[in-house]
């Protein structure tokens, strides 16, 4: 065996190896147990950057420990590569989507292979690809058959210089990023999907996800947003128009001294229209759109509000109280209108101070009387009742009861549910997406594309500009078809859909991808979903994975799935810093992936970015810890290669290690300790720097040994190095596969079985005692580890160094902390 870790000749030859012998392709084994592993797949932008090492790392090892467990392991990887930056890529560089798109694909599915990650490339699939995007045209013609896919007006960023639409990427300072003119608002028709008809649902699904991080369901919870409550109609003095409000907290109506509504709600122009007020209040709102709704929103944001000149009807008091147009109010939840009630509502508190409107206390504490002149902050908790009419004296619960079945008894108000989350608006005015499946026909009005006819190819045959309209209306041969009901002219949308669409089902193409004739087989389906390990950026935490679900349980509905969930643990990555920033180009602090491969290899690269950090925080970048996990493997191949050839002669299966002494007894501890730790960490604490640095405590044992026995035992380090290498192979597969060769091994170590643990081992004959005077450490005595406590006080007491402190001294107290400390109190 060479004594050279030579990583460039090793990772070519088995990842050629692994190809050839198609070692990791996965069949429908309905006897044996399964595990789906799964990292979010790429864009395919042509480069790996340091995020994706750690993303498919983290899933490598998963998978590869999974295998060696005895699983029947689907680890497959594919290409999310429909979107924006191909057009973009196109108007820049004079080069087709489709091409780029493609030659992207390739380079980086060879710099995956770079990596030796273990993925089933026959499921590879790509979004953009006819026979993907066919079956995303189907669950679109699904959606739309159950009236969960629907057509309406909506708002789109529109740029008057190039006549066209806008992704929110491109409006930068409310201007178009390419031309500079600024963004206009302009209302289109455009696709919907009805989301909130599972709101429910995704709300309450959470209590199934356990292995969700918390602060993921957090996110989607609030994402979705859903709260019991009244709308209340308010009227607006001198005009036939009501206000609806929606509150959770009806009992408060008592105290409502203003009304506030949304910059963009419909009903401003109308309340301002011919009066004083109308030029500032226009500007105002003009100011405001600009705002982002984080911005607007935030508790640290300055609260902004200007008077419409109008007034609402209290329609429980009968009072006039002011309309306002404010920042912090937004059309995109509720209605765009609130019943502003200063002394309940913080955000509502620090508006009225600042514009010194009317602060009505009407819930207080059983025991305190409050006051909106003396208030220095809203009470926002339950209590009774006061200055609220037929409610004074009731609790907050019973106030609630009464307030809503009077105000739906008198058709003031409607007890309501009402959510944060809205449709989801699929439609896209690219090219570079997957087209909707419907036909417009003069005769019979929207008629989808029957299920046979797809899928509805994307013409190759476009000119994208970034000018006028979406460049699929621009292809004739495309636009004009013929209706599929009566047969007569008519045309093809020309939307494309969001990509969200086309990632919101990948994992369930995975499980049958090459299938021509169905979506998926409900038994390929069936055996392998849900996904029991999910790894992916915590950016995906809400759109992305409430997409997933909301598709996985309308699937589930069609009756082709049975699984309701799609992903069973979500491991949320952080990113790869680098002083102390994200890598970027832009801030120069980019290390490039392949240039680690090049020179320390593919193994180290991997090895480093699992070690570095636990894998949901932020690693920073360290060019000092790379050289450390190069050294370490070249650690690991000395002292194989140094018994490589004694251990050739042995049976690896049938190691006999014999009676041991003291230090054989260590070193078999430690190898039994790793096993546990390792083993843990992977399968259930998902901690990859601990367990690699188990690994690295298993290698100094080895070498600690090596350096203390005066006759080595073959057969004991023979365990130790095979072990070291069966837990090491999921971080270092190249390393390992060819020191498991150099052992004389035939099968690939990775189609070994993950090693045991004997409890026993764990047990130490000795132990450490901590030996104190006084509370202050002053001796150290090693027992066994069995001892008894009066033996070991008598142990500790015949020690030299405690007998000279004892000298002249009354020995007051003896205290024992068993297996840890002895502490003598003297006078």
């Amino acid at each position: 065996m060479e004594d050279t870790y030579d990583f460039e000749d090793i990772e070519e030859k088995w990842q050629q190896y692994w190809e050839e012998k198609r070692l990791f392709e996965s069949e429908l084994e309905p006897d044996k147990p399964k595990h789906y592993t799964l990292e979010m797949f790429p864009y395919p932008s042509g480069n790996l950057h340091m995020g994706h090492v750690r993303v498919y790392s983290i899933g490598d090892v998963i998978a590869r420990f999974k295998r060696m467990q005895g699983y029947n392991v689907l680890h497959p990887m594919g290409w999310d590569s429909f979107g924006l930056p191909a057009e973009n890529a196109a108007i820049k560089r004079d080069i087709h989507p489709n091409s780029w798109t493609w030659d992207n694909i390739a380079n980086m599915k060879e710099q995956l292979k770079s990596l030796g990650l273990s993925y089933d490339w026959d499921r590879e699939v790509a979004t953009c690809h006819p026979d993907y995007y066919k079956w995303t045209q189907w669950l679109f013609l699904q959606l739309y058959k159950e009236d969960l896919a629907y057509k309406q007006e909506s708002a789109v960023n529109w740029c008057p210089d190039c006549e066209t639409v806008l992704a929110n990427e491109q409006v930068v300072n409310e201007a178009c990023e390419r031309c500079g003119a600024e963004v206009e608002e302009k209302n289109l028709a455009q696709w919907f999907f009805k989301i909130t008809e599972y709101a429910d649902e995704l709300l309450d699904d959470h209590e199934l996800l356990d292995d969700w991080p918390d602060r993921v369901k957090t996110m989607q919870k609030n994402w979705i947003g859903r709260s019991e409550g009244v709308e209340i109609k308010f009227p607006v003095d001198g005009l036939d128009e009501e206000l609806e409000v929606f509150t959770t907290r009806p009992d408060t109506v008592y105290g409502a001294t203003y009304m506030v509504l949304a910059p963009e709600h419909p009903l401003v122009p109308e309340l301002i229209s011919g009066t004083k007020q109308e030029d500032e209040v226009m500007d105002f709102v003009s100011e405001i759109k600009e705002k982002d709704e984080e911005e607007r929103t935030s508790p640290e944001s300055e609260k902004l509000g200007v008077f419409t000149g109008a007034y609402a009807i209290n329609p429980m008091t009968e009072e006039k109280i002011p309309i306002l147009v404010a920042n912090y109010v937004l059309m995109s939840y509720g209605t765009g209108a609130i019943m502003a009630v200063p002394a309940h509502d913080q955000r509502d508190f620090d508006f009225a101070k600042k514009y010194d409107l009317d602060i009505r206390v009407v819930v207080q504490p059983e025991d305190e009387e409050l006051s909106g002149d003396t208030l220095e902050e809203a009470y926002t908790g339950d209590g009774l009742n006061v200055n609220s009419g037929m409610l004074n004296g009731l609790d907050t619960e019973e106030a609630f009861d009464k307030i809503a079945d009077y105000m739906e008894e008198n058709d003031i108000g409607n007890k309501e549910v009402n959510y944060r989350l809205r449709d989801w608006l699929v439609s896209r005015q690219r090219y570079w997406g997957t087209p909707i499946p419907i036909i417009y026909c003069d005769e019979c009005g929207v008629v989808p594309v029957p299920e046979e006819n797809l899928p509805v190819k994307l013409p190759t045959d476009v000119e994208i500009t970034g000018h006028g309209q979406s460049p699929l209306a621009q292809v004739d041969d495309f636009v004009n078809t013929t209706c599929s009901k009566c047969g007569k002219e008519a045309k093809r949308e020309t939307d494309t859909m969001d990509t969200f669409v086309d990632s919101s089902w990948y994992f369930l193409r995975y499980t049958d991808a090459g299938n021509e004739e169905e979506i998926f087989a409900s038994e390929q389906a069936n055996y392998w979903m849900n996904v029991d390990q999910y790894v992916g950026g915590i950016e995906h935490a809400i759109l992305h994975l409430l997409y997933a679900r909301f598709f996985m349980k309308f699937i589930s509905d069609l009756g082709i799935a049975d699984a309701r969930e799609p992903f069973e643990r979500l491991l949320a990555q952080g990113m790869v810093l680098k002083n102390g920033a994200k890598m970027s180009k832009s801030k120069g602090n980019v290390v490039d992936p392949l240039e680690i491969i090049d020179n320390y290899g593919a193994d180290t690269a991997r090895l480093f970015i699992l070690f570095a950090a636990p894998p949901e925080k932020d690693l920073e970048w360290d060019d000092e810890g790379v050289k450390g996990a190069f050294r370490f493997l070249n650690r690991v191949w000395r002292v194989t290669a140094e018994y490589a050839d004694q251990i050739k002669e042995l049976n690896l299966n049938s190691l006999q290690v014999g009676n041991l002494d003291k230090s054989e007894k260590e070193l078999y501890r430690s190898i039994h300790l790793a096993v546990k730790e390792v083993t843990e960490d992977l399968d259930r604490r998902k901690q990859f720097n601990t367990a690699i640095s188990s690994i690295m405590e298993l290698v100094n044992s080895i070498y600690q040994y090596r350096e203390q026995a005066t006759e080595e035992n073959i057969d004991l380090l023979a365990l130790a190095i095979k072990t070291t290498i069966l837990l090491l192979s999921p971080f270092a597969p190249h390393a390992t596969e060819e020191l498991w060769s150099e052992l004389g091994q035939t099968e690939s170590v990775h189609l070994q079985e993950w090693p045991d643990y004997k409890e026993e081992a764990l047990k130490k004959d000795e132990i450490t005692i901590v030996v104190q005077i006084n509370g202050k450490v002053r001796d150290r005595v090693d027992v066994a580890a069995d001892i008894e406590e009066e033996q070991l006080k008598e142990v500790v007491l015949a020690q030299d160094k405690v007998q000279d402190y004892l000298e002249d001294k009354n020995l007051v107290k003896t205290i024992v902390v068993p297996k840890k400390l002895v502490n003598l109190v003297i006078q």
